[in-house]
């Protein structure tokens, strides 16, 4: 079994090669690794420190020839990848990578479809950013009244599919609306979707966070769109196994 990590990059390059030292050496019990970066047309020296890096790893670079989004790099990320499981790290050091092997353990193990990392299901007491906390909370609970799903982070970075699940399925948002568009869209099929506890270190802006209020904003628009504005068979591929596909439920 190989999991595909996809990593989107833009403008990383102050902590980049310390990243990029600490992913490639992520060993994972009894599963491959692939790396699938995305640059999407950093400004600073992102580029050449990946191209210079001496992966051990399987690894694909791929790099965007305009700044699109993080939502179009992950989708060309899932595309590239090669994996049984595919699931997104950013190329920080917010989320702890010593967190992937018990995500992906459940999917691994039969025991999932979907395994979300949540940040507030720690057992241990985190501390957060307040303004990014609240509107995270907000989101979620948005979006769980939304979906129909109850979850406790939807706004994670942490998401690990199944490769003919999240394959199968038509992304669209090329910003930060990833997150609310694929908890709608993966909401409509018959899946065992679960959350592990995950560590979190949130970083503020002058050490690279990007997502702004304007997002937060964004984020509103696309948990309404996607949970009410589009069907099942105008996202949903037709190569999907009818196994993840509901009973009886008809596909408008």
């Amino acid at each position: 079994m190989k999991v595909s990590l996809v990593i989107p990059v833009y403008n990383e390059s102050a902590h980049l090669l310390e990243f990029l030292r600490q992913v490639d050496a992520l060993r994972l019990e009894g599963v491959e690794k692939e790396l699938v970066i995305i640059d999407d047309c950093s400004k600073d020296d992102s580029p050449s420190i990946l191209k210079n890096f001496q992966f051990s790893s399987q690894v694909q670079l791929h790099f965007q020839e305009y700044n699109v989004g993080k939502g179009a790099a992950i989708r060309k990320g899932f595309e590239l990848a090669t994996g049984d499981i595919i699931g997104v790290q950013d190329a920080d050091f917010e989320y702890s990578l010593d967190d992937i092997p018990s995500i992906i353990a459940p999917i691994v193990a039969g025991k999932a479809d979907v395994v979300y990392g949540s940040r507030f299901k720690a057992t241990v007491v985190q501390v957060h950013r307040t303004f990014h906390y609240l509107v995270n909370r907000f989101l979620t609970t948005f979006s769980n009244l939304s979906s129909g799903l109850y979850l406790t982070d939807m706004e994670t970075c942490y998401k690990f599919f199944k490769a003919d699940i999240i394959k199968n399925i038509e992304l669209e948002s090329n910003r930060f609306g990833f997150e609310p568009e694929i908890t709608a869209k993966i909401a409509r099929l018959k899946l065992k979707i679960i959350e592990v506890p995950i560590w979190y270190f949130p970083r503020n802006y002058l050490e690279g966070k990007k997502i702004t209020w304007k997002d937060g904003i964004a984020a509103l628009r696309h948990i309404l769109y996607f949970n009410f504005m589009r069907k099942p068979s105008q996202y949903i591929k037709q190569t999907i196994p009818s196994k993840y596909i509901p009973q009886g439920r008809q596909w408008l």
